[in-house]
């Protein structure tokens, strides 16, 4: 009698509608979901996210065999573990000896590779199926990308609206313009604060785990004191739900907001779920604009909300697999400083990091502004090897996975692709942090003052990174003004800056607070 179908389903693959289970017939199919070492260590991930990922697992595979699927669920801590993807596939082809191997493709260069050695490693065929949960299949964005000499999300994103009907007014954009951005940059009002998010409850499968990261990864970074992660489909649309009665109304207005102790403001806090696969990408833009139809929501924040998904995310992951396995490797600008260790909790006198890595340390997330223009913005100025800077960004968000964060971080926030993603490098001075945030006021530098032991530090390093690369970016257009400011200042406050500037970064190499 032949064997069955063997469909291993990955960690981020959490989804009853994944391509490898449709078709299969239950009598005839073994799952496999595998805690595997290599996958949680590959970096030293947050603890909170390897404890999400275990748990969201857990509880899928518990719900798959309540639907009647047979389940082979290895645990980190089995003693035959084999610690890899591949080794634990062998082990189940050895106790199963199935027909058929059914798998999902993996969502990063790394085990995409590895998986394209299996059909040479076992005795049985291997089926490699496209992830169709995404709305843009990689032929279509590479057909997207052909010929174009720049490939800019904006461009992509309307060709997804068209694509998906949302937000569309028949050939024309709801409201007559495509992107609402420049409604969606409002400044916090003082005592701004939002509904809080919804939280849950670790149940006994999660604290088996909480316990099991605190045992076999205490040296990662991260706290998990505080886990409330919906870690169910059903918590995750839970959270949806609390979003779309709570929050959207003021996301769009608010979103590039920063205010301490409002970690999250209106964010829907649901991108961990969804890169799990515990929520569906378009269920979630047609929920949101739902809301703007029933006049619950007004069009900027939908259509705020609907570009990060159907635009920002699809775009980030044609880009990083069109460009390659190379991609996360790539330094543009040549910059080669070291991560300093302010980054991973390091004491700084620069109030708005540590707000940013205490938020990260403690919760896991950041939102995407104290990404770019926080933590990745300093990284850019002070000339950071954006591989450390890649890989730290990989280490400590629950939402974070290669496909969708290199692009993020190498090309959007590190500027490390030579200008894929952006047109120009995302870097500010203080004005942007002090315009946007509350950290200012309370910060040991002054956002006010350019030079001298008291100047924010942005200023200086916003200064010197245009002029140490002046022949990359005067001409262009989007810049050339600044360089003409630059210009225009008193010759000797230049040289101070340079040189306030020159001795921040080394204190900084040094081990020097900062």
């Amino acid at each position: 009698m032949p064997g069955p179908v063997l469909v291993p389903i990955l960690g981020d693959q959490l989804s009853r509608q994944i391509a490898s289970i449709r078709g299969c017939a239950k009598d005839d199919t073994v799952i496999l979901m595998m805690e595997v070492w290599d996958e949680a260590t590959y970096v030293k991930h947050h603890k909170q996210k390897i404890a999400l990922i275990f748990s969201a697992m857990r509880h899928f595979a518990d719900e798959l065999r309540e639907a009647g699927w047979t389940v082979d669920y290895v645990k980190l801590d089995d003693k035959d573990n084999a610690g890899s993807f591949t080794g634990e596939l062998a082990r189940a082809v050895e106790d199963h000896a199935p027909r058929l191997i059914r798998v999902v493709e993996a969502g990063e260069w790394r085990v995409r590779q590895d998986m394209e050695q299996w059909p040479d490693k076992f005795p049985c065929d291997v089926e490699i199926l496209r992830d169709d949960r995404f709305i843009c299949p990689q032929p279509e964005f590479d057909d997207w990308a052909e010929g174009r000499t720049e490939l800019r999300m904006e461009f992509f994103y309307r060709e997804m609206r068209r694509k998906t009907g949302l937000l569309m007014d028949g050939d024309r954009p709801e409201g007559g313009e495509w992107n609402y951005d420049s409604e969606n940059r409002k400044p916090p009002k003082e005592g701004l604060a939002a509904p809080e998010r919804a939280k849950f409850e670790p149940d006994q499968i999660t604290q088996q785990v909480i316990e099991l990261v605190e045992d076999r990864f205490r040296d990662h970074f991260g706290s998990l004191e505080k886990f409330e992660w919906p870690v169910t489909r059903e918590e995750a649309e839970d959270a949806a739900d609390a979003f779309f009665a709570e929050r959207i109304e003021c996301f769009g207005p608010y979103q590039d907001a920063m205010v301490a102790g409002e970690d999250d403001l209106f964010h829907s806090m649901l991108s961990a779920s969804l890169n799990l696969g515990l929520l569906d990408p378009l269920d979630l833009c047609h929920r949101a604009e739902q809301a703007y139809r029933d006049g619950k929501a007004p069009l900027n924040s939908v259509e705020g909300f609907i570009r990060q998904i159907i635009g920002w995310r699809e775009y980030v992951r044609g880009i990083y697999f069109h460009e390659g396995p190379d991609y996360p490797r790539r330094n543009g600008l040549n910059h080669q400083r070291k991560l300093p260790w302010l980054y991973w909790g390091g004491e700084t006198h620069m109030l708005c990091l540590s707000k940013a890595v205490e938020q990260t340390r403690d919760e896991a997330y950041a939102h995407h502004i104290q990404r770019l223009m926080i933590t990745g913005n300093f990284a850019l100025l002070a000339g950071i090897d954006p591989a450390r800077v890649h890989e730290w960004y990989l280490s400590v968000y629950i939402d974070a996975y290669e496909w969708v964060e290199a692009p993020n971080t190498i090309g959007m926030s590190q500027f490390a692709d030579g200008g894929i993603v952006g047109s120009k490098p995302y870097v500010s001075s203080g004005n942007y942090i002090n315009k946007m945030s509350d950290y200012c006021g309370s910060c040991a530098y002054s956002v006010s003052v350019r030079t001298g032991e008291t100047a924010c530090p942005f200023n200086l390093l916003y200064w010197d990174f245009l002029i140490r690369h002046r022949d990359r970016f005067e001409t262009n257009p989007r810049m050339s003004r600044i360089y003409g400011n630059w210009d225009r200042m008193d010759a000797d406050k230049r040289r101070a800056i340079r040189a306030d500037a020159a001795a921040f970064l080394r204190r900084m190499s040094d081990g020097t607070v900062v």
